[in-house]
């Protein structure tokens, strides 16, 4: 029957018949068919847990953390670096600018490294309290420029709230939590387009 992937529909729909880009590689191809628990669906809703064919797609082209985005609207793109606002929880010593953690961001697990500290900010008023701090310490809050170190797809948390909440995992533990402010996407280049897709435009 094809490639089947699994994931949770987070916002929006999908369901047969629609053209799907899977960030962030930009493969673009359409979905046949969307089942949960062996049924088929003629629409999927935030929070199912489905299974959507997908035709002319090999296994290997996918991989945990991708999204799936409708191709017509707003698809899902690589992030170039994106700004996050994060709160310092459970660090022993001090994290400055270069620090690289994992992220753990919907089903993503990705090194994402501090590229800049912007501004350390107050976590209730969120009003800035210095410019370009050299570190941020446990209890503190910040902006923080970061730079992923592999392909990854992120979104600002007020468009799309799922995408664009993380956890920062480091020793073991969770070391800081943030939301995503803004990101700078890259466009996808050369990227495949499967014949179903295609006819479909």
């Amino acid at each position: 029957i094809g490639t089947v992937p699994v994931g949770r529909v987070e916002t929006g729909i999908v369901k047969p018949g629609m053209v799907v880009t899977f960030g962030p590689t930009g493969l673009t191809t359409e979905v046949k068919s969307v089942e949960m628990h062996h049924e088929a669906l003629q629409e999927a809703l935030p929070g199912d847990n489905v299974g959507f064919n997908v035709k002319n797609v090999a296994v290997k082209d996918l991989k945990r953390g991708f999204v799936a985005s409708n191709s017509k609207d707003d698809p899902a793109k690589e992030a170039a670096n994106f700004t996050s606002q994060v709160i310092i929880m459970n660090h022993p010593g001090q994290i400055g600018n270069g620090y690289a953690p994992v992220l753990d961001c919907h089903t993503s697990h990705i090194a994402v490294k501090f590229g800049e500290i912007l501004t350390k900010i107050d976590r209730r008023s969120g009003k800035e309290i210095e410019k370009e701090p050299k570190f941020l310490k446990n209890g503190d809050a910040g902006m923080v420029k970061m730079l992923p170190t592999r392909p990854m797809v992120v979104e600002t948390f007020s468009e799309y709230p799922p995408l664009g909440r993380f956890a920062v995992r480091d020793m073991r533990q969770t070391v800081a939590v943030g939301v995503i402010k803004s990101v700078e996407k890259k466009d996808p280049s050369g990227a495949k387009v499967t014949k179903s897709a295609a006819k479909k435009k």
